[in-house]
């Protein structure tokens, strides 16, 4: 004979299961609407400096979309930094923050940034306005701009692979 309280314990249980479900369900489509209005926010930003440097697009997005956690990432939101690129900024000053994370004054100068950075990489004559994201997230990830690269380069392409990009 089954008694009322383990009846109880298991229906709380469930109950518990489901809950956890729908926070992580929740989260996870919030985290994904987060990227595709990021992706709006900035995808003509990311077109244009594209055919200005020769990058796909693509791996621009993805990029930042990783790097900046969509948009969300501290760094992004105080520095405007949406690919984690070091250098100078003026957080200890004005807001005591210890960071080494260059500042930029806007998102569209961050893009720029990185574009720069990339032009001056060894590997950009090469693959300069050849279209192969997968080129070039695996040129990136080997020059050492991740820390963990061949974690950082699936991230990103699955990145682009989701969204299409």
């Amino acid at each position: 004979m089954v008694n009322k309280q383990s009846l109880l314990n298991a229906a709380m249980r469930r109950s518990l299961r489901v809950a956890f479900t729908f926070v992580v369900l929740v989260t996870i489509s919030g985290y994904a609407f987060s990227q595709t209005k990021y992706i709006k926010q900035y995808r003509s930003v990311a077109d244009s400096l594209g055919k200005v440097y020769g990058i796909p697009a693509a791996v621009i997005l993805g990029v930042a979309i990783i790097e900046s956690s969509a948009g969300t990432s501290k760094n992004c939101r105080l520095l405007n930094n949406h690919f984690g690129i070091v250098g100078k900024n003026h957080m200890l000053k004005s807001k005591g923050i210890r960071t080494r994370y260059k500042y930029y004054p806007s998102g569209t100068a961050s893009y720029i940034g990185f574009c720069e950075l990339l032009s001056k990489r060894k590997f950009y004559p090469k693959l300069k306005k050849n279209l192969n994201y997968n080129l070039w997230v695996d040129a990136i990830s080997k020059s050492g701009y991740s820390e963990v690269p061949s974690v950082w380069k699936q991230r990103v392409l699955s990145t682009i692979k989701k969204h299409r990009l």
